[in-house]
């Protein structure tokens, strides 16, 4: 039997090197929202019912002592009394149910969440989520949850020990299963007596300036303001400000001009970053990274076992003064090729470090040790992010 140390991973390795010379404007509303159409997080606990006996056990040494509880608990506000040691739960799950409230929400709106087992369940297929209440972590209640449960796939296991699973089974959603039964302040209209207020969903003071500048221009071009006036100021790096012009007086103009102001183009200024995701083997490298001189060395090392059964018999046949005896013979053999080099030159882009490291050979998992050995060695100038 010949065992190989290899590894065999699908990768997916992008450089966006070749993009950074072009001029990508993208809309304000892409990369920013209005400070007034923030969310809410919300938490609930609840059960979910319906289960082909994969919910919690009702064990004392090792079962979920909670749900049964809650069985219990519910079952007596319908007026129904029994004994908690009597109720059998493998039909039954306790979860955790999450999901942020929609922008703009209004009482009987209705929102999608996430249903997480939280006891020993095996699986919440077919599961109906019994009626949840959501609450902030403030404890105020705003929205409730129900219905039937969506897990795209299924948990099988037999009574012989097999088992066959497609994705995970312990999570689902509910598309719009739940509804807003209270509002929440800064939800009214935009209101032409307040500022307007951009927050950028990636804080930069280069690009929150670059998007004052660009709300300043179209405002002149309007006719909202001349030269002198900066109706749009850059806070700080995450916040741009605008000041309504005395033209919008009502709601609904108002909302007109929030409008006019999201279709706004601007070019966002990229950090110099590469994220590497070790699990995958993904490496993302941006435009703007530079690579300082550098010599890279690389060479791979292979080895191979081989072990072979040997067959040691009697010398008499079907004998009883002997036995069959099985050794084993191992032969191990090194394999080390040819250390590869290449010389980074001063300054490179990720179009020359790509094209270096695939003169070497490399494969997308040596070529995360590489930007590893070159961030500690001093030459990627640029944020190093490992997931």
């Amino acid at each position: 039997m010949i065992k190989k140390f290899s590894l065999y991973v699908l990768i997916f390795t992008i450089f966006l090197g070749p993009l950074s010379n072009i001029n990508a404007e993208v809309r304000l509303k892409d990369i920013s929202q209005v400070e007034s159409a923030k969310q809410i997080s919300l938490i609930g606990y609840g059960l979910v019912t319906g289960l082909n006996g994969t919910g919690d056990r009702a064990s004392r040494n090792y079962g979920s002592v909670f749900t049964v509880q809650t069985i219990s608990n519910m079952l007596e506000r319908f007026g129904i009394t029994v004994p908690r040691e009597q109720l059998r739960t493998r039909n039954v799950a306790a979860v955790m149910v999450t999901g942020k409230t929609p922008a703009f929400g209004r009482i009987g709106t209705n929102f999608d969440v996430t249903v997480s087992s939280l006891g020993d369940a095996t699986s919440l297929e077919g599961g109906i989520l019994l009626m949840t209440p959501l609450l902030t972590g403030q404890g105020t209640q705003y929205a409730q949850a129900q219905g039937a449960i969506s897990i795209g796939g299924f948990n099988i296991e037999t009574t012989a020990g097999e088992k066959v699973r497609k994705n995970h089974a312990l999570t689902g959603r509910i598309p719009g299963g739940a509804t807003l039964i209270k509002t929440y302040p800064n939800q009214n209209q935009q209101s032409p007596d307040q500022p307007l207020r951009l927050l950028l969903n990636q804080p930069d003071f280069v690009t929150a300036s670059r998007i004052a500048d660009k709300i300043n221009q179209s405002l002149i071009t309007q006719g909202y303001q001349n030269d002198e006036q900066q109706l749009a100021q850059a806070v700080n790096g995450g916040v741009i400000e605008i000041e309504l012009p005395e033209e919008v007086a009502t709601g609904q103009e108002a909302v007109y001009f929030t409008a006019s102001i999201e279709t706004l183009t601007v070019e966002p200024d990229v950090g110099a970053r590469v994220v590497i995701n070790e699990r995958t083997g993904t490496v993302v490298a941006g435009g703007n990274v530079k690579i300082s001189e550098v010599m890279i060395s690389h060479g791979s090392l292979t080895i191979h076992i081989q072990r072979r059964p040997i067959i040691s018999q009697p010398s008499a046949a079907f004998s009883s003064a002997g036995r069959t005896v099985v050794e084993y013979e191992t032969r191990t053999k090194v394999q080390e090729e040819v250390a590869k080099t290449a010389a980074i030159r001063e300054t490179s882009s990720v179009n020359d470090l790509t094209a270096a490291l695939n003169e070497l050979g490399l494969r997308p998992r040596d070529i995360i040790a590489v930007f590893q050995a070159i961030k500690q060695a001093g030459a990627l100038n640029a944020e190093l992010i490992i997931m």
